[in-house]
């Protein structure tokens, strides 16, 4: 059994902690989050990338990007900001495999940050070869190679040199780029990016454990270190949730449990209790995060207002994803999410880029494909 070398650490300051674990510069790549975005906007042009304008004057059914991890975590936010204000339907894969009613009068988007993701691959290649017109986003690798093979697959390129959860930053920004040359959401208004990129700036420096060591985000992550987490909120910021609950698996090495209102309403809130004497057994151990957003549906609103009442723990918060659109409340929730996942990396004793079962579970693959 792992020792949690979390009571080992509480004499530690979260500077010298970071200092002692963060040996890959996760806070670093953290802190430049905002400029990531801003450069990976401006890395999409028909001017750059002609053959852009054959896709974009085409009649697509919808876009299904590819990926998996932190590489597919930008088609989940695509997803969303499409139902929202978007004109075609996007679906993200994460398998080896496209789905039955899958043709190639859909788009497809590969992304891998290493270019060498198998279940990326494996799905990219039956797309392929069934004709289909295919965008890759990838540092390199195989994945960046089909480009090669194939007239239809084309290539977006991203920065490497970092894990690729902190380079969602630079995949997610090429993402949002491509789909608005395309005509699939909507282009900003004139400042309206930059705007929302200083604001998120702000955020970002207003987060930062090294310069705030006392301040919330600590306080919380060290709430966190020994209760069970759960992270709620609405449909719309479920790519959000997803992610927060992918971040603590991976910096902070913590299972989360994820649930969406008003779904989670209708099944979820029994286990919850709150009333009756119906109730899990370890619902009070629970620490409950609840994000929100301006554009709340007022019903949804009512329901959450609810749950925060009727909670079991006394360890339950509200957290509002600040600015003026969606787009900007996911990314202020990404900033939020990345600096409380590394502050409780650190609080248990741990690299927040570390993830030895991951590269553990890669070898064996690899080595079972080489006995084959």
């Amino acid at each position: 059994m792992q020792e949690d070398s979390s009571d080992n650490n509480s004499s530690m300051s979260i500077v010298e902690l970071a200092d002692s674990l963060d040996v890959e510069g996760m806070i670093g790549f953290t802190r430049s989050f905002v400029e990531d975005i801003r450069n990976g906007l401006s890395a999409v042009n028909v001017e750059l990338m002609p053959w852009l304008e054959n896709i974009r004057s085409a009649k697509w059914h919808g876009a299904l990007f590819l990926g998996m991890g932190g590489s597919a975590a930008g088609g989940d936010f695509i997803a969303s900001l499409s139902e929202k204000h978007g004109s075609l339907p996007v679906k993200t894969i994460r398998d080896y495999m496209l789905p039955a009613w899958w043709n190639k009068s859909w788009l497809v988007i590969a992304t891998s940050h290493s270019g060498n993701t198998e279940e990326t691959l494996s799905a990219c290649e039956i797309a392929l070869k069934a004709g289909a017109t295919v965008i890759v986003i990838s540092t390199g690798g195989e994945l960046s190679g089909y480009c090669d093979l194939y007239p239809k697959c084309h290539l977006i390129s991203s920065i490497g040199g970092q894990p690729p959860r902190t380079a969602f930053g630079h995949i997610f920004s090429r993402q949002l780029s491509l789909m608005r040359v395309l005509g699939v959401l909507p282009l900003p208004f004139e400042g309206e990016d930059e705007a929302m990129l200083q604001r998120l700036q702000q955020a970002i420096d207003g987060f930062d454990i090294i310069n705030d060591p006392e301040g919330d985000i600590v306080q919380l992550a060290m709430a966190m270190v020994e209760r069970p987490i759960s992270i709620m909120g609405p449909s719309e910021l479920s790519p959000a949730l997803t992610r927060f609950k992918n971040q603590l698996n991976e910096n902070s090495a913590r299972f989360a449990l994820i649930g969406t209102v008003p779904e989670m309403n209708h099944n979820e809130s029994v286990a919850w209790g709150g009333v009756g004497n119906t109730q899990d057994p370890f619902a009070e151990q629970h620490l409950i995060l609840l994000l929100a957003w301006q554009g709340l549906h007022a019903r949804v609103s009512d329901r959450m207002d609810w749950m925060v009442s009727h909670f079991s723990t006394d360890y339950a918060w509200r957290i509002d994803g600040e600015g003026k659109s969606l787009l900007e409340a996911l990314l202020y929730l990404c900033i939020l999410m990345d600096w409380i996942s590394i502050s409780l990396a650190l609080l248990h004793g741990k690299d927040p880029a570390a993830i030895e079962p991951i590269i553990a579970l890669k070898e064996f693959l690899s080595k079972k494909i080489e006995s084959d």
